[in-house]
């Protein structure tokens, strides 16, 4: 399997990369379980916060880790969006994602009680990797609907440097991996 090189502070890790479409490989990072990487990432990323954040919005499952680290480290509080709609949410708003960069479309689902929140907040759209941009411009309309006002995008990686449709903060960039699983 190919992997890739990545350093985050004083931590290094081999991220495998995993097949997408017929020609391109990704890398494969993974906050969830790995506690001194998202320290680390989130100490790094906490100087690139934006100074008029006042809540974060994420998105369900390897971001949260990350943005709980944030919010910890910087008291800002955060909301997060689920891919699945749950028997607790009442009157949720939904929002579709055009395009996931894996090939896999969704569907993003925000509580009414967490949207909230959102008003008349400054939003910082928090994820872990960026690629085409598509899961940030959903988290974007979401919390606009819910009347925030985003006041920028972090995240942690940008995957191979395509162009996203909005200006975007992150610490590093992760190379695209030409090649095919045999």
């Amino acid at each position: 399997m190919k992997s890739i090189q990545v350093t985050v502070g004083d931590v290094t890790r081999e991220l495998p990369t995993i097949q997408v479409g017929a020609v391109r490989r990704v890398p494969l990072v993974e906050f969830l379980g790995d506690s001194e990487l998202t320290n680390a990432a989130a100490e790094a990323m906490l100087p690139l916060l934006n100074p008029d954040t006042e809540i974060m919005l994420t998105v369900v499952t390897n971001a949260l880790p990350l943005v709980h680290e944030l919010s910890d480290r910087s008291g800002i509080p955060y909301v997060v969006v689920r891919k699945k709609r749950r028997t607790y949410m009442r009157d949720p708003m939904i929002q579709e994602v055009p395009s996931m960069s894996l090939g896999v479309n969704e569907t993003l689902w925000l509580d009414a009680r967490h949207a909230e929140r959102l008003q008349g907040k400054k939003v910082l759209i928090v994820q872990d990797v960026v690629s085409s941009g598509g899961t940030g411009t959903a988290l974007a309309r979401l919390a606009e609907r819910a009347g925030g006002e985003v006041v920028g995008y972090l995240a942690a990686f940008q995957q191979g440097g395509k162009k996203t449709p909005f200006e975007l903060t992150s610490l590093q960039e992760l190379p695209g991996v030409q090649g095919e699983d045999h």
